[in-house]
């Protein structure tokens, strides 16, 4: 494999570590107010170009010598690129939930005409890609999502009141970025997989199902009409997805963690608390009326987190938020693009404005 081209927002000093490593032929920096601040050292003899500006990650994603397109920007900021690699038909590895979250049919559709092949990154998805193929879609009963529950898992209504940023950020088994790790603490991560799930697998809302499963090791399961189920299992590490998506449908050895089973090993599996986590419903919610409301949903749970994080929100005032701005919002059963952007731009701005 090639590196070709590689992204960031504003971390240039990654970047240019990575450059460095695997030379590649671009490198995008998104944030273009950067270009005069950031000192790149780079080697007169580099075979890096240096890029400036989001509208780059398009040109980079769609150029002819790029076959395999890892889509991993978070947020709605990644739609744009993940369509231009789709409608030139490459490989996309969908990290980027939000994509399907805000334009799923589009997506899809667009897929469909340019020919390119939609790999899902995220473990739940990939688990579930995984089990499909024991079966004919025509046979799959429904499919279940694995959650480990975040940081709260167990707690109450009453007991999340006084959440503060550190205790939704420390989450037990998965590190990320601070909006993702937020996202699991909601659950809202989870509402926006089962959306993801709703048009990426063409199944109905109904037959997506979520499971708390706090040792993140069966990662997704798919249950068949005649009652089989069939599931991924692995150590929570991200290296196997974003591998299999690299080489699939060949399996080669890998670097992630393999499991011991000469160890015991006790999985636990309980129902979620839709009270305690809202944002579950608001989840299925979206995923049964489609049109414009992933694009809300989607763009006010971004910029309640962000007000979370900022101390202006409370945490249970991120479901609240995001309800309050979905109901309403002016819905459009079939938009186009452009009517999802405009919904994205009219959402933020409502919950920069809403008030608990």
């Amino acid at each position: 494999m090639q590196l070709v081209a590689i992204t960031a927002n504003s971390r240039w000093r990654e970047l240019e570590a990575q450059t460095r490593e695997f030379e590649p032929r671009w490198a995008v920096v998104s944030d273009e107010s950067l270009r005069n601040t950031a000192q790149i050292a780079t080697s007169v003899n580099s075979r890096t170009e240096w890029l400036w500006g989001a509208e780059h990650i398009e040109s980079v994603a769609s150029h002819d010598e790029v076959d395999t397109v890892i889509a991993a920007i978070v947020g709605a900021a990644g739609l744009r690129g993940t369509w231009a690699a789709i409608e030139s038909g490459k490989r996309v590895g969908i990290a980027n939930k939000e994509t399907l979250v805000v334009a799923g049919p589009l997506v899809m559709d667009l897929a469909a005409r340019s020919g390119a092949e939609l790999l899902p990154v995220d473990s739940e998805h990939c688990a579930v890609f995984q089990a499909l193929q024991a079966g004919r879609r025509q046979d799959v009963k429904r499919i279940v999502l694995t959650a480990s529950g975040g940081p709260f898992r167990g707690r109450t209504t009453a007991q999340l009141a006084d959440v503060t940023v550190a205790q939704a950020l420390d989450h037990p088994t998965w590190n990320m970025g601070p909006k993702i790790t937020v996202d699991s603490a909601t659950m809202m991560n989870k509402a926006l997989e089962i959306i993801e799930a709703r048009w990426l697998f063409g199944v109905e809302a109904d037959q997506i199902g979520v499971v708390i499963h706090p040792q993140s090791i069966i990662h997704s399961f798919v249950e068949f009409v005649d009652g089989s189920v069939i599931a991924q299992l692995s150590p929570p590490d991200m290296k196997l997805p974003i591998q299999y998506a690299l080489t699939y449908p060949e399996r080669v050895d890998g670097i992630s963690p393999k499991m011991d089973w000469s160890t015991a090993v006790s999985l636990e599996l309980e129902p979620p608390d839709l009270d305690a986590f809202p944002a579950l419903e608001l989840g299925f919610q979206v995923a049964r009326s489609g049109g414009t409301s992933g694009a809300v949903l989607n763009a006010a749970n971004e910029v309640a987190v962000e007000r979370f994080l900022s101390g202006q929100l409370r945490f249970l005032d991120i479901p609240r938020a995001c309800r309050a701005i979905l109901n309403q919002h002016e819905f459009d059963p079939s938009p186009s693009l452009d009517d999802l952007l405009r919904q994205d731009q009219w959402a933020r701005e409502e919950t920069l404005r809403w008030k608990s």
